[in-house]
């Protein structure tokens, strides 16, 4: 059972404690008054922090020793276009131990502008792995549950990476960048958890493992009109040419950089790594572009939004260790072909048949519901919890995703939803919830 430890009014404070419990091994759970969307910004919202009932007491001592000046938080890490984003008028928080842009002029301005137009957003806090050597795609094989042998020099897979009991420690993707050599792009939260996962699991192998993620700023360029405006940047390129899913290295301002046609939120967009030397002249560029057709610079209010809407699954909300790939909807992400990290456990619970599926919501009130909510069936049995939930700036519905037990996982099944003590009707229904200028290649 969980506990509720303090409540604040300022999302800043929240963000420091959860740094403080969670650097001390506590999980912690947050609820606000407002929706997902809403939780970034607002007057009047309450920010609530829940632990569980074990480690209730020593986290009050520990809140209590910060409260009274006793701990001093390590000091959160800015990429090199923070400057920039103070500039442009940046509301900025923490995010994975970064102060990062959480939005600019609004979340709904920004999810608008990416759906409508041109959206830039700063990701340089990603984390990127070098998996190197004679034995890097047999490694890589055995550390994640899709297959890299399908890989062209140049293409780009998108995996889960299991632990023995097939929970899922990262999501990430693979860059093939040569015969032997692959970049991991992981989810900045878990970037040092999967470094030492990657060198403890390949010491069999004649590898070279390599955290190289100070190197590279990442830039990412993303709305129905992406293509036409970095073209005009691009001249050497024909981007129409570029497929999903795929990278290329080319010389930007005088450099060698890795552009890649991938992105976070449903629409057609690309992705620069860069040297941190030349990412504000980049910037500058790109923002210059993104102004011609009323685009604007994005921060993460509307990152989660817009890849929300897209059922693209946050790391920590919807998969962590204590979900599988099965579980998550994600089968088609697994081979089963090859041996692998936690194929094991996977066979074992697809031979038994999964007990929960995560599924696409939508409720039917006023009231969006919260990452942690309880969900029921009509006959007052909990059969899961909600793992992401907004009202949907684009569809104007209040939707969520959460784990449900399989017999209420079909389209149509009736489902109860308990937020603040209120009741609220919801169904199960498709997902994704709603599909961009995102490209593909079938």
């Amino acid at each position: 059972m969980l506990k509720k430890l303090r409540e604040y009014v300022e999302y800043m404070r929240t963000q420091f404690i959860k740094q403080i419990l969670e650097g001390e091994g506590i999980q912690v759970l947050l609820k606000s008054s407002s929706g997902i969307g809403q939780e970034y910004f607002g007057s009047g919202v309450m920010y609530d922090i829940y632990v569980s009932e074990e480690e209730y007491e020593i986290a009050n001592l520990i809140v209590e020793k910060f409260e009274k000046g006793g701990i001093i938080l390590d000091e959160l890490k800015k990429t090199p276009l923070y400057e920039k984003h103070k500039e442009l008028g940046a509301k900025m928080g923490e995010f994975a131990g970064w102060e990062l842009p959480l939005w600019y002029t609004s979340i709904i301005d920004e999810h608008k502008a990416v759906r409508e137009n041109v959206g830039i957003f700063d990701v340089s806090h990603m984390g990127e792995l070098f998996v190197e050597g004679r034995e890097a795609e047999s490694c890589l094989n055995y550390l994640i549950t899709n297959n890299v042998s399908k890989l062209e020099v140049g293409d780009i897979l998108y995996s889960p990476m299991c632990n023995e009991q097939g929970g899922i420690i990262d999501d990430l993707l693979v860059y093939r960048i040569s015969t032997d050599s692959f970049m991991l792009v992981v989810n900045a939260s878990n970037t040092d958890k999967d470094f030492n996962w990657v060198v403890n699991n390949s010491k069999t192998f004649d590898v070279e493992v390599s955290n190289k993620s100070h190197e590279y700023s990442l830039i990412s360029f993303q709305g129905p009109k992406v293509q036409e405006q970095l073209q005009k940047y691009l001249k050497e390129i024909d981007l129409e040419k570029f497929n999903y899913f795929t990278f290329k290295e080319i010389e930007l301002e005088g450099e060698n950089v890795l552009i890649s046609r991938t992105g976070y939120t449903g629409e057609d967009g690309f992705e620069i790594y860069l040297s941190p030397k030349i990412v504000v002249k980049v910037w500058d560029n790109l923002i210059n572009l993104t102004r011609e057709v009323d685009g604007k610079p994005c921060g993460l209010g509307s990152r989660d939004t817009l890849r929300f809407e897209a059922k693209l699954l946050l790391y920590g909300n919807d998969i962590d260790e204590t979900t599988t790939p099965l579980e998550a909807n994600i089968k088609w992400t697994i081979d089963f072909s090859k041996d692998f990290i936690g194929k094991g456990a996977l066979l074992s619970q697809m031979e038994e048949g999964i007990k929960r599926k995560l599924v696409g919501i939508e409720i039917f009130d006023k009231m969006p519901v919260r990452h942690g909510n309880e969900i029921y069936n009509n006959n007052d049995e909990n059969i899961g919890y909600v793992t992401s939930g907004l009202k949907s700036p684009t569809l104007n519905k209040n939707l969520a995703l959460g784990y449900v037990s399989i017999p209420y996982s079909s389209i149509g099944s009736k489902l109860t939803i308990i937020n603040r003590n209120k009741r609220l009707s919801a169904q199960v229904v498709k997902t994704p919830f709603y599909r961009g200028s995102v490209k593909s290649n079938k």
